[in-house]
C-alpha cells in the first residue's frame, strides 16, 4: 500500500521521484472442445416426395451435391482450428505531459486485459474465429524515469520522449480440439492433428497466465546544467530571472522542495552557433553539510544531477562566509558521486547588490 493521500499532498518531495508499483499481462483466452461436423450424406439426402418422376429426378440430381463445408487450412493442409486471443501486454512510455511519479502512490497495480475466448463453442464450422487479443496497456510516465525490476537489474532508461518498454507479456491464448468417438478418430485425425485423446487434454483449451512483475521507478531529471548550492542562496530567483519558469521563492530556507526546470532560449543576435542551442536548467533542492548523510532534505536529490553536463554553483556573496558555503556543496557532491566533480562547472556569486 502506497502512503495516505495527505501525506502525498503536504510532503510529495519525499515521493515524487521513486514508486514501486506492479503490474499484470493479460491472461491467454481460451480456446474450445469441438465435435465433428456431420457427414456429407446427412446433409444430401435425397427428399421423400409422393410425386412422382418429376420430384424424383429433383432428388437424384441433388444427391451427391450437398453443402461441402470449406474449412480455412494451414499451411501443411490440416483445418485451421480457432485459438483464444493474446492477452494485453504492458508497456511503460515516456511522456511530456507527466511531471512525477506521484500518481504510481496512488494507484500501485496495473493490469493489462485478458484476451477474449473463442467465439463459438460445439460443431466445428467455417464461421469459427478466434478470440479477440487483449489491449496492450500502455502506461504514461515522466522523461527520465529509469525502470528496473524490484531489487534487480534496470530494464531501461526512458530519457527521451516516445522511448518505451515492454515490461510484461501477455498470456498465450489457448488451442481448440476436436472432439470425436472412437469410430469418427482417423476422420478427426485427417481433419487437424488437435484431437482429443481423454478430458486431462482439455487443459490444452486453457489459456496462459499472463506475466506479473514489481517495478521500481527512478525519476533522473533530463536537464543539461544542474543549478546546485545551499538553502536559499538564490538559486529559483537565478532559474526565474534567465529562464521562463516561476518556481516558488521566498527568503527562508528549503523553499524549493521537488527540482524545478526551465529553458534558456538562444539568443540570435549573437550571431550564427554563438548561442543559438537552448538548455534545459534544473534548479535543485538546497543542500546543508551532512546531506549525503540524510540530513536536511537528505541526499536523493543529487541523483538528479546525473544526467546533467555542467553544474552550476550558486553562491550567496553576502553570507558569512561564502568560500566555506561552496566547499560544503563541493564536497557533497563528492561524497555522493565522485565523479560529479569532473564536470564542467560555473561558479555564480549571487546578492551582490546587498550592501555587505
Amino acid at each position: 500500500a502506497g502512503p495516505p493521500p495527505q501525506a502525498l499532498a503536504k510532503e510529495a518531495h519525499k515521493y515524487f521521484d521513486h514508486a514501486v508499483v506492479s503490474v499484470r499481462a493479460g491472461d491467454g483466452g481460451h480456446g474450445a472442445v469441438l465435435n465433428m461436423p456431420p457427414g456429407p450424406s446427412a446433409d444430401s439426402a435425397p427428399a421423400k416426395t409422393r410425386g412422382g418422376g418429376r420430384a424424383a429426378d429433383k432428388g437424384k440430381a441433388k444427391k451427391g451435391s450437398g453443402k461441402k463445408v470449406s474449412f480455412k487450412r494451414n499451411y501443411d493442409g490440416s483445418v485451421s482450428l480457432p485459438v483464444g486471443g493474446h492477452g494485453g501486454d504492458v508497456v511503460l512510455y515516456a511522456d511530456e505531459a507527466e511531471e512525477s511519479l506521484l500518481g504510481f502512490h496512488a494507484k500501485v497495480r496495473h493490469c493489462a486485459k485478458r484476451g477474449g475466448n473463442v467465439g463459438a463453442t460445439g460443431t466445428l464450422s467455417s464461421r469459427m474465429h478466434n478470440g479477440f487479443a487483449g489491449e496492450t496497456l500502455r502506461i504514461p510516465v515522466p522523461v527520465g524515469t529509469v525502470v528496473r525490476r524490484k531489487k534487480g537489474s534496470v530494464l531501461a532508461d526512458l530519457a527521451h520522449p516516445g522511448d518505451e518498454v515492454l515490461v510484461a507479456r501477455g498470456g498465450q491464448g489457448g488451442i481448440s480440439l476436436i472432439d470425436a468417438p472412437d469410430y469418427k478418430r482417423g476422420k478427426a485425425m485427417a481433419l487437424s492433428p488437435n484431437v482429443m485423446r481423454d478430458v486431462t487434454d482439455k487443459i490444452l483449451t486453457h489459456g496462459q497466465p499472463g506475466e506479473e512483475i514489481s517495478l521500481e521507478l527512478i525519476l533522473r531529471v533530463v536537464a543539461d546544467v544542474g543549478l546546485v548550492g545551499l538553502p536559499n542562496a538564490g538559486k529559483s530567483t537565478l532559474l526565474s530571472a534567465i529562464t521562463l519558469a516561476r518556481p516558488d521563492i521566498a527568503d527562508y530556507p528549503f523553499t524549493t522542495l521537488m527540482p524545478n526546470l526551465g529553458r534558456l532560449g538562444g539568443d540570435p543576435t549573437l550571431g550564427a552557433m554563438q548561442f543559438s542551442s537552448g538548455a534545459t536548467l534544473a534548479d535543485l533542492p538546497g543542500l546543508i553539510e551532512g546531506a549525503h548523510l540524510g540530513k536536511g532534505l537528505g541526499r536523493n536529490f543529487l541523483r538528479h544531477l546525473r544526467r546533467t553536463r555542467v553544474i552550476v554553483h550558486v553562491v550567496d556573496a553576502a553570507a558569512d562566509d561564502p568560500v566555506n558555503d561552496y566547499k560544503i556543496v563541493r564536497d557533497e557532491l563528492r561524497m555522493y558521486n565522485p565523479k560529479y566533480l569532473e564536470r564542467p562547472y560555473v561558479v555564480v556569486l549571487n546578492k551582490i547588490d546587498l550592501p555587505k
